[in-house]
């Protein structure tokens, strides 16, 4: 461990003795060593309370099937050769690192061309974006839930099921669309690829800084004028909602796409399984018993030993799609067609057997 942080902090040394030996119209406007790392420390990727970092304090090390996006070690690890399987190491990792400079800039970035996604594809040619898209994909797609559901019957309970996840700011699979899988694609139906901004704008860093994470609002309002704040853009004339607005941000579609997902998905899980199921976006696994029939998941009702077990496939394709665009809170920005279509199929495949109004919805 002690050679890792050695090699952590020499590498960072290194890094900033490249940003200052650059050239005079460079080092203008390059920001200096410390602005970097004072950017950095406000950051997410820095933030060492975060459950994010401290999960596993209490086992002394970091999984292999969780290290390679929790801990600097394990990303250095697993960018330095070809994965085995997506966004794992056969091994823990200690515990006490966050996402650092040694993670970003570890040697393994520089020979990175393609990173390999749950759904077994591998995606190229990202260039700056490809560090990011290791982390940033989720853990599971179609393939992982069509895999958990084959043989069952649609509408049928199955002790056999629960909750599939997709984890958490899957940006990078949203960004890619059919292309990752990310989502859960109905078959018989297309999706977006990915998502192709302007040329200026597409790629993680040219939208999000490097070292905040934050995205400046400035860098849309060139084309997007007068929006006051990113979820006012609107991306599509189309009338998805059936409601004659078409100047709202496409954030607030996909907001009521979900909200109405969500009551889909109540009404089904009354009419069909005779279980009604309630959300919570905090207590995992998400999805748990609506034992006082509010449709909430209230702090009593979202503990563990009340989650929700009566899942059929068509239930459980639908509560993945709900919870990999919660996640996603960029979703709107990352590939906002994709989001919807998710949302909509899974609308559409409740409403063939629940009393699920689809009236004006249009699927872009």
């Amino acid at each position: 461990m002690q050679r890792f942080e050695t090699w952590v902090a020499s590498s960072f040394l290194a890094f900033l003795a490249a940003v200052a030996s650059t050239g005079t119209a460079a080092a203008q406007t390059a920001p200096t060593p410390d602005e970097i790392m004072q950017a950095w420390l406000a950051s997410p990727h820095a933030d060492g309370s975060a459950e994010a970092f401290k999960h596993w304090d209490g086992e002394g090390e970091v999984p292999g099937d969780c290290a390679v996006c929790h801990s600097t070690t394990g990303f250095a690890e697993y960018v330095a050769a070809p994965p085995a399987e997506a966004g794992m190491i056969d091994h823990p990792v200690p515990i006490g690192t966050k996402v650092e400079c040694g993670a970003c800039h570890a040697p393994g970035v520089k020979t990175l061309e393609s990173v390999l996604f749950p759904s077994g594809e591998t995606v190229a040619g990202m260039g700056s974006s490809t560090a990011c898209l290791v982390c940033h994909q989720g853990r599971a797609s179609t393939d992982q839930v069509g895999q958990a559901l084959a043989g069952l019957d649609d509408d049928e309970v199955s002790a056999e099921l629960s909750f599939i996840n997709s984890h958490y700011a899957a940006a990078a699979a949203t960004l890619m669309g059919s292309v990752a899988r990310g989502g859960y694609q109905y078959e018989g139906r297309d999706y977006a690829g990915q998502f192709m901004h302007v040329k200026d704008l597409n790629s993680c860093t040219s939208c999000h800084d490097p070292h905040t994470t934050e995205v400046k609002l400035e860098s849309c309002v060139t084309c997007h004028k007068g929006a006051e704040d990113f979820r006012a853009i609107r991306t599509t004339p189309a009338d998805i909602l059936g409601t004659g607005e078409t100047s709202a941000g496409i954030s607030t579609v996909i907001d009521a796409l979900h909200g109405r997902l969500m009551a889909a998905m109540l009404t089904y899980s009354v009419e069909v399984t005779g279980k009604p199921v309630a959300y919570s976006d905090a207590a995992y696994p998400y999805f748990f018993n609506d034992l006082d029939g509010d449709g909430l998941a209230g702090a009593d009702e979202a503990v563990f030993p009340n989650r929700y077990q009566s899942w059929t496939p068509r239930l459980l394709r639908a509560a993945y799609n709900y919870q990999y665009v919660a996640k996603d809170h960029g979703a709107f920005a990352h590939n906002a067609h994709y989001a919807i279509q998710l949302l909509y199929d899974s609308i559409e495949s409740l409403a063939e057997v629940a009393d699920v109004d689809m009236t004006g919805l249009v699927r872009p």
